[in-house]
């Protein structure tokens, strides 16, 4: 059957043009039951559907055997109830799943996996082109009203149609909303509703459920018995207009560590002047917290404050207190610098909340048999959340997710609830569970569909597999690395060619001949983003039979690579270059340390160790000519753990020590990045995928320099090579660390490195390396911008074929904005690790 719908539409041009939408509806979706006979069989897809006699837990609002079915706003608020083990059987309608994914893209994905998993019998119903359950938008009825009907239609189907299947036991349809107005009129039709809070509390075996409430507070009634504390928010539509005509500005809100009443918005846009505003005092912060997109209105000059040198932490001591909080606010007052005055502003709503769940501690009431507690975040940035629960003696001392529902404007701190207990405080597994949740570091283990586009095993390189690559297993190739690696990237070889000159390869694991795009494994390679290094765990980007085994390039096994292949004279100077998808067969997989001593070694003159000898020679002019043209040789010490093999608690720690030899693979790890950046910029001027490193503002290096000056030091910073060269010069005769600490300190003066698409950016230059383009390439085992690299110069020399979103420079910008943010938290992560185990 079809029916159409029609409107009128104004073009920009001004015309006015009839618009027809043809909508078909069938009859032959079928309801998900496992019992019911009256409906075509379910098609294969995710979940197994609702069960025939539904099982979960017991309610004494309703004994016998239901489904349920919840409404739009009680899926997005209530998520974290309904992926409880306990719910089961649950119908998600059309109508919801469509709303869900227009208001909240990460309640849907949650929502998807729920449905997808095979355990909680969740059903998606396809009510909007079901011929019984469809329903026609009414004259003067909103977009609202008419999805709350075509729900309650939807319901009243279900019930009428599990009447009847023939079976001793009737199953009811239970209709869960939290909007007072829809469950009066669904009750007035007969259908059996209730509030999720009355659904939930009716769970006689599941008591502690109650505790993963959402809070959704009727702010109207709060009001009248509790003084108000904060401004009210301007609503969105009014913010929109304030911020095209310039009267309020939008940025995304950053809160302070050392103070929780003082705050920066980021403004977006282009405009240099007003960048970054300075908010200050609890009503001026208004309810907005860390990371939030905020409007912003600018303060008149003579209110404007300089950023405060006061560290408050809030204490959460007395929450209606707000007496003490202006008294806060006076010290803030009275240690202002007047030459620092910054502009100034106050929140006067919100855009777009980034609430997250949060991790931290309960901190408990002392009132004694209390409900209502404070949850302390581990970020400090987080303001403390209020939150109920009966079982804060046994959540005390533990690690606990919570997740915000709302702030009122009367409440001191958001209402929010209680999601999941992480385990003891101090616990290294439940320590480092909060550290990758803090950082959204995607390490939930990888899922079916995401395994299922693994090769079978046993695996070996076919005749297909050979199409368009060279056999190179007859080359002297080797892998010089860290100990204990076994996600071996990159290999290498040098030998002398008839005509005089050197050949040098370098071969980079082919693992974008594993991951074809669009797939499951591609998808979730690239939400990734990178392969996370912590003490005493490894979070891989992509699952171990390829990190670990079928990519990992290790010895005496045939390995497919793609290779990076220079003819050189004895100046390091490139002849020729050439790129080709290889076989290779590692002849050693080394260490820097065996690979050092291999060189050094007065009686060694094997294949590998000549070939090793070759390399490093061309690596040292290699590196001379990088300084010699303002490269930086920055110091970040990286630090390793020696582990008891039994309680693997930490029991010695020592920064690495780097040899030539590690200096050796990088320079031919930069020389093959910066071959393929120029490779992959030729064939895709617009879709490249670059990585440049912008030049650090003057007054990034301020601590530098003065820490220098400390000593009687001079640091010059106008050029990335008068900077390499004073810090060379930077030495203390007294303290021969000294210039260790100025080079790490230098580090952490550098603004950030970034990928990006070549269309969409004019400044291609990465500052540290002094090279005019460059990319990553040499690492596609644990990193997915590498992969991305692959794919495009495997398109270059003909040896892969191209696909769509390769060639969208809109969508490789949303992936290396992904990529960058992946990479800075596994960054973070990645201290934060080392500064927990030396702590332990």
């Amino acid at each position: 059957m079809l029916t159409s719908r029609s409107f009128l539409k104004r073009t920009r041009s001004g015309a006015v043009v009839k618009v027809v939408r043809e909508h078909y509806l069938r009859d032959d979706i079928p309801c998900g039951a496992a019992a019911c006979r009256l409906c075509p069989p379910r098609p294969a897809g995710p979940g197994l559907g609702l069960q025939a006699r539904p099982s979960g837990a017991a309610s004494s609002l309703c004994p016998e055997p239901h489904y349920l079915l919840p409404d739009t706003n009680l899926l997005l608020h209530q998520i974290d109830i309904l992926e409880d083990p306990v719910i089961m059987n649950v119908i998600v309608l059309q109508t919801v799943l469509q709303e869900v994914r227009s208001r909240s893209a990460p309640v849907y994905k949650r929502i998807r996996d729920v449905i997808g998993n095979p355990e909680k019998h969740f059903y998606s119903f396809t009510n909007e082109h079901h011929r019984e359950t469809y329903v026609e938008q009414k004259q003067g009825e909103t977009s609202n009203d008419r999805n709350d009907r075509a729900i309650r239609v939807a319901v009243k189907w279900y019930s009428e149609h599990l009447k009847k299947i023939e079976d001793e036991e009737k199953i009811q349809v239970i209709f869960l909303t939290n909007d007072r107005a829809n469950k009066e009129k669904a009750l007035e039709e007969g259908i059996t509703a209730y509030t999720c809070e009355e659904y939930i509390k009716s769970l006689t075996a599941n008591p502690d459920l109650v505790d993963r409430l959402a809070c959704i507070s009727d702010e109207g009634k709060e009001i009248e018995s509790r003084k108000i504390i904060f401004p009210e928010h301007i609503p969105l539509s009014k913010l929109q207009q304030g911020i095209k005509s310039g009267v309020y500005l939008q940025g995304t809100y950053r809160a302070s560590r050392e103070n929780y009443l003082e705050a920066t918005v980021w403004v977006h846009g282009d405009a240099e002047e007003n960048k970054e505003i300075i908010i200050q005092g609890l009503k001026h912060l208004n309810r907005a917290v860390h990371e939030d997109i905020v409007a912003v209105e600018l303060l008149a000059k003579n209110e404007w404050v300089a950023p405060s040198s006061v560290i408050l932490e809030d204490d959460g001591l007395n929450e209606d207190d707000s007496g003490n909080e202006e008294e806060k606010e006076n010290t803030l007052k009275t240690s202002v610098n007047k030459d620092m005055l910054r502009p100034t502003g106050r929140v006067v709503g919100i855009i777009k909340r980034n609430w997250r769940p949060f991790c931290g501690m309960l901190s408990k009431s002392q009132i004694k048999e209390a409900r209502r507690h404070l949850f302390t975040p581990a970020d400090r940035r987080i303001p403390r959340i209020r939150i109920e629960t009966r079982q804060a003696d046994i959540l005390e001392g533990q690690r606990i997710i919570v997740a915000i529902d709302g702030w009122p404007r009367n409440s001191r701190y958001p209402n929010g609830h209680f999601v999941k207990n992480l385990g003891t405080a101090g616990d290294k597994e439940t320590e480092t569970e909060v550290l990758l949740l803090e950082h959204d570091v995607p390490h939930q283990p990888f899922s079916q569909s995401v395994l299922s586009f693994l090769p079978k095993m046993p695996w070996s390189i076919t005749e297909q597999d050979m199409k368009y690559r060279e056999d190179l297993r007859n080359l002297d190739v080797c892998s010089v690395d860290p100990p204990g690696c076994t996600d071996i990237d990159d290999a290498l070889h040098c030998r002398e060619l008839e005509n005089g000159n050197i050949e040098v390869g370098v071969h980079i694991a082919d693992v974008s001949h594993f991951i074809r795009p669009g797939n499951a494994l591609d998808e979730e390679s690239a939400k990734r983003g990178t392969t996370v290094y912590l003490c005493e765990k490894r979070i891989d980007m992509v699952p171990e039979l390829l990190s670990s085994n079928l990519c990992s390039l290790r010895s005496d096994v045939d390995r497919l690579a793609f290779s990076c292949i220079w003819e050189m004279n004895d100046k390091a100077e490139i002849l020729k270059t050439r790129f080709t998808k290889s076989i290779i067969n590692s002849k050693a997989s080394l260490t820097y340390a065996e690979a050092q001593m291999r060189i050094d070694s007065a009686t060694m003159n094997d294949a590998i160790t000549v070939s090793l000898r070759g390399l490093n020679k061309l690596a040292k002019i290699l590196k001379k000519k990088r300084i010699d043209n303002g490269a930086l040789t920055l110091s970040s010490p990286e630090v390793r753990f020696h582990m008891d093999s039994e309680t693997h608690d930490p029991i010695d720690l020592q920064t690495k020590e780097l040899k030539e030899t590690n200096s050796m693979v990088e320079e031919f790890m930069l020389l093959a990045n910066i071959s393929v950046a120029q490779k992959i910029h030729d064939e895709f001027p617009e879709f490249a995928l670059l990585r440049k490193h912008p030049a650090p503002p003057p007054s990034n290096y301020d601590i530098l320099v003065k820490a220098a000056k400390s000593k009687d030091l001079e640091i010059r910073t106008d050029s990335a090579k008068a900077l390499a060269e004073s810090l060379d010069k930077a030495e203390f005769p007294s303290f021969p660390y000294l210039n260790t600490l100025l080079r790490i300190l230098a580090t952490r003066c550098m603004m950030q490195a970034v990928y990006f698409c070549s269309g969409m950016d004019n400044d291609f230059h990465h500052y540290g390396l002094a090279s005019p383009i460059y990319t990553h390439f040499t690492s596609p085992i644990r990193r997915y911008a590498d992969i991305l690299v692959h794919r495009l110069l495997a398109v270059a020399i003909g040896a892969d074929s191209i696909y769509p979103e390769l060639l969208d420079k809109h969508k490789l910008a949303d992936i290396c904005k992904n990529l960058n943010y992946r990479h800075k938290m596994a960054q973070y992560a990645q201290r934060a690790s080392v500064a927990f185990h030396t702590q332990v």
